[in-house]
Formats: structure tokens, C-alpha cells, sequence
């Protein structure tokens, strides 16, 4: 006999403000921080038997060194969790912290679990560089053409979108300012509040005078990232990064970061047994595969699977929170869908507010839930990017 799917709910998403790399949080190692997310998340909800949470889920794009040894389970126990709980990291690099939340939600929808812990984490600045500590990559890769994508960079790929489907410098650069411009918007009008958790940042300092460490704090409770100071003069005078003749540089790319968010999912019996209010329903997810040398194109493959899947129409969609790797491929995107660019990145999105890789799912998540909550939208969307050339999409339900 065949078992129907429990529909599976949010019912609580927190994240901490995201730092830029070497920022504030340059020194904060990332299961200190997940740890941080954990319990803003689950504080809300004083009332859980944590006894029942089935597992908690972290998304990390580079899982080694400080964010190595399973770093979902030690930032479960340094977050306070019962031995009980067990926990899992996983990696789909850009799209780590929104696969957690699928992979928590099918644990419920099966009837496996009641209560799950969905989350994600990256330290970019404690990371001694973007691609890990030791890139040993498959010969075969460099053996002819068919693979060779693999090994291109981020950046390169980005270029190669930009050619293919001919997105401009100036419009690259236009979109990168207004990113800044609706991110400095939200800030002032305190639009990130309720998904933003105060993180408390300790430093030590030598003093060398006196020859002891100087203990100092500040709170942090405001993405770093926005610039007020960003215009299209200074936009236009950056230099392409990754092709001498290109138009990709710095000010048209996500900013490198660090992070975590943690989100509380629950089955529709543990809602009504703990009268929870649910932030959003969980309402589908998918992802696809395309050509490794234009990686950023994902979401065009996977938006459209996600959207046939759970029976919702591209115009009903309210919210997308489509991630800005690059401006390049986030207008490529755009247009190769039709979406409605009034829809797209409300807030600000990646080049603004920053990407620490396998954290932004699950940031973003947070954004988008608690997004349409305030404006009593319908429904939201995250998407990606994912490097290797894939893209994930996941939509969410305001009840």
C-alpha cells in the first residue's frame, strides 16, 4: 500500500548577518557560527522535545579544514543539541545550503522524521583559497575537449555566458548597482530584522607594548556587503578579472563571504502537537545539469522542472530570489526565462549582500520566507547556479 507524502512545513528560518571576506568575521570559525544559526532557529520554539529532531542537515561548498570532520554534527553539539541528535554535512557547492532543506523536507514528506534541522555554513575568509586546500583534479579533464569545462573558473564561465548570450558590460554594471542600491534600501528600512540574528564577534588583539591579548566584542546584525559608495563611474573604471578583453570584473560579480542560516522544518503532526505557526509550506524542488563551461545557466534548466513538478505557473510566482553569481548569467537567466525583473532579487541579491558558497541556499531560503510573510505574497523561489554546471530551484508556499 502505497503511503501519501506529509506536506512539510517552515517554522522558523534565521540566519546571521553575512560578512565580506576578511570583514568582521574574518577570524569566526564556521561551526561557531552554524552553531550561532542553530539556536537562533530553534529559539523561537522553546517548546520542541529536541529528542525528536530526526537529523540536522548543513550545506558546506569546501567541507575541510575548519569546516571539515562533518562540520553539521559538531555544530549541532557546540549549538547545545542533545548527543541524540545526529547531524550530516553535505555538498552541492552553491546550491548546499537549499539542498539541506530538500533533503530535511523528503525525511518528513516519508514519514522518517517529524522535526529536522536544515542549514548551511562557509568561512570564504578562512579558507586559504576559493577552491580548497588541494586541488587534485581527474587527469581525463585536461585528455581532449568533452571535460574540459570542468576545470574552468567561476569567472570564465561567466564570460562565456556574457558571449553567448550577449549580455553587455554597461548592463552588467547596471545590474550590479541597482543589486547595491535596492540591498542599502532594505537595510535602511529594516526589511532584513526578521531573518537577521545578532551574532556576537570576539577578537583578540597582541598588545605589544604591554605583551598581553587585548579581548575586545562587537555585535554584528548587518550584512556588510552593501555599498553606498557604489556608482556606474566606479563600476565602469574595474578592470575584467578573468579575460583581457572580457567584461566580468569585481563590481559585476558576488562578493566572497562568510555565513550560516538555520531553518526548523516540521510534519503537519508535530505542527498541531506543539501548535507551531508555519512560516511557509515546502513546496517543491528540483535540479538539472547543464555544460560545465557555462555553469551559471543552471537555473534555466532547473526552473522549469521545479515549476512542471509542483504544478505552479512561472506568473504566480511572487518572489525569486535568483542567486547573483555573476551579473552576467543572472540577466541571462532573466531574459532566457522571461522572468519579471521586478520580482527578481527585491532586496539586493549576491553582488550586494554577498555568497558564501555553500551558506546562501539556506540564506536566501530565509530571506524569501520571511520576505513573503511582510508583503502577504504567495509564493517564493530560490534558485542557483552550481558550479560543474548544474542549477537547483526550490519553491515555497506563505500559508
Amino acid at each position: 500500500m502505497t503511503q501519501a507524502l506529509q506536506e512539510v512545513y517552515i517554522v522558523s528560518a534565521k540566519r546571521l548577518a553575512v560578512g565580506r571576506k576578511n570583514g568582521a568575521l574574518k577570524t569566526t570559525r564556521p561551526d561557531d557560527m552554524l552553531a550561532s544559526a542553530i539556536r537562533a532557529a530553534l529559539a523561537p520554539l522553546p517548546e520542541l522535545d529536541h529528542e525528536e529532531i530526526g537529523d540536522v542537515i548543513v550545506g558546506c561548498a569546501m567541507p575541510e579544514a575548519e569546516q571539515g570532520m562533518n562540520v553539521a554534527r559538531i555544530g549541532a553539539l557546540l549549538a547545545g543539541l542533545k548527543d541524540c541528535v545526529p547531524g550530516m554535512t553535505i555538498n552541492r557547492f552553491c546550491a548546499s545550503g537549499l539542498q539541506s532543506i530538500v533533503l530535511a523536507a523528503q525525511r518528513i514528506a516519508l514519514g522518517d522524521a517529524e522535526l529536522m534541522i536544515a542549514a548551511g555554513t562557509e568561512s570564504m575568509s578562512l579558507m586559504p583559497q576559493i577552491m580548497g586546500n588541494k586541488i587534485a583534479m581527474n587527469p581525463a579533464v585536461f585528455m581532449g575537449q568533452e571535460n574540459l569545462g570542468i576545470a574552468y573558473g567561476m569567472g570564465m564561465t561567466a564570460e562565456n555566458v556574457a558571449t553567448r548570450w550577449s549580455v553587455s558590460r554597461d548592463d552588467q554594471d547596471a545590474f550590479a548597482l541597482e543589486s547595491h542600491q535596492k540591498a542599502l534600501a532594505a537595510q535602511k528600512a529594516g526589511l532584513f530584522t526578521a531573518e537577521i540574528s545578532a551574532f556576537e564577534v570576539h577578537r583578540h588583539q597582541p598588545d605589544f607594548a604591554t605583551g598581553h591579548v587585548k579581548h575586545s566584542t562587537m555585535t554584528m546584525d548587518r550584512d556588510e556587503g552593501p555599498r553606498a559608495d557604489t556608482s556606474l563611474e566606479k563600476l565602469g573604471k574595474l578592470k575584467p578579472v578573468f579575460m583581457t578583453k572580457g567584461s566580468v570584473t569585481a563590481g559585476n560579480s558576488s562578493q566572497m563571504s562568510d555565513g550560516a542560516a538555520a531553518l526548523v522544518l516540521a510534519s503537519a503532526a508535530a505542527v498541531k502537537r506543539y501548535q507551531l505557526t508555519p512560516l511557509a509550506r515546502f513546496a517543491g524542488f528540483s535540479v538539472a545539469g547543464v555544460a560545465p563551461d557555462v555553469m551559471g545557466i543552471g537555473p534555466v534548466a532547473a526552473i522549469p522542472k521545479v515549476l512542471a513538478k509542483t504544478g505552479i505557473k512561472a506568473q504566480d510566482l511572487d518572489w525569486i530570489e535568483l542567486n547573483e553569481a555573476f551579473a552576467a548569467q543572472a540577466l541571462a537567466v532573466i531574459r532566457e526565462l522571461a522572468l519579471d525583473a521586478q520580482k527578481v532579487n527585491p532586496l539586493g541579491g549576491a553582488i550586494a549582500l554577498g555568497h558564501p558558497l555553500g551558506a546562501t541556499g539556506a540564506i536566501r531560503a530565509c530571506t524569501v520566507v520571511h520576505g513573503l510573510r511582510r508583503t502577504r505574497k504567495r509564493y517564493g523561489m530560490v534558485t542557483m547556479c552550481i558550479g560543474t554546471g548544474m542549477g537547483a530551484a526550490g519553491i515555497f508556499e506563505r500559508l
